[in-house]
């Protein structure tokens, strides 16, 4: 059987709407916790015997290396995991943690982009497992820093407050900074988990709850179908 390794900083950010798509296709999936394991243990973590590295997202930044030092052996595993050539996939935290592996600057964009809204894609982006989404399809945004593209990578997708949203490095390496993988059905964990976060931006819950359930269950399709895509793309 395949193995699908996820590194998920919180509970509640974990693969969501993407886990039945990996157990259908023949992936068992493996969690690790790096808020439980110690620097030893998570550096010791075999990545790259995994058929698929998943880094999930968390509400720290991709530099906070000093207050969360786990972070620094989690950067060293995702670049043996980028030495390795395997399939390589990054959301929010995740995206911008192996941006800066490769090289790219990630710093706060000076406002929040939270809650579900369009997505742009671009040209390269609409030709892959993006398109999925259709262009000007709606996402689940929930962060306040943004990567720079890197080295030799392709822009995928853009919106009006963060320019990037989505890149691409070769076939192997996915950098997402929205939410496909959140389970709508579940928004209420979120709402909760980031409470503090959307009090102190002035965000409603309530309108991110209602969307949840407006657009959540085409929106479950259609990121389920960018996982398949991708994947697929891999053989």
């Amino acid at each position: 059987m395949k193995t699908a390794i996820a590194i998920r900083h919180v509970a509640f950010e974990d693969l969501g709407v993407f886990a039945p798509v990996l157990e259908e296709l023949g992936y068992q999936i493996r969690y690790v916790d790096p808020g439980i394991l110690d620097a030893g243990e998570l550096a010791a973590l075999d990545v790259e015997a995994a058929e698929l590295l998943v880094v999930l997202g968390a509400p720290i930044g991709a530099g906070d290396e000093t207050t969360y030092p786990f972070l620094l052996a989690e950067l060293e595993l995702i670049g043996r995991r980028l030495r390795s050539g395997k399939p390589l996939l990054g959301i929010c935290l995740g995206a911008q943690l192996i941006a800066r592996v490769l090289g790219a600057k990630v710093a706060p964009m000076g406002v929040k982009e939270i809650g579900f809204g369009a997505l742009q894609l671009t040209t390269e982006g609409a030709a892959g497992c993006l398109g999925a989404l259709g262009d000007g399809g709606t996402v689940l945004h929930w962060h306040g820093d943004m990567f720079e593209l890197p080295p030799g990578a392709t822009l995928l997708a853009r919106t009006g407050i963060c320019p990037n949203q989505a890149f691409s490095l070769g076939k192997a390496v996915l950098g997402l900074q929205f939410h496909l993988e959140a389970d709508p059905a579940r928004i209420e964990q979120w709402l909760i988990g980031h409470a503090a976060e959307l009090s102190a931006s002035g965000i409603d819950p309530v309108t991110i709850r209602r969307q949840a359930k407006d657009v959540g269950e085409e929106l479950r399709q259609r990121g389920q179908q960018v996982l398949r895509d991708w994947l697929a793309g891999l053989a």
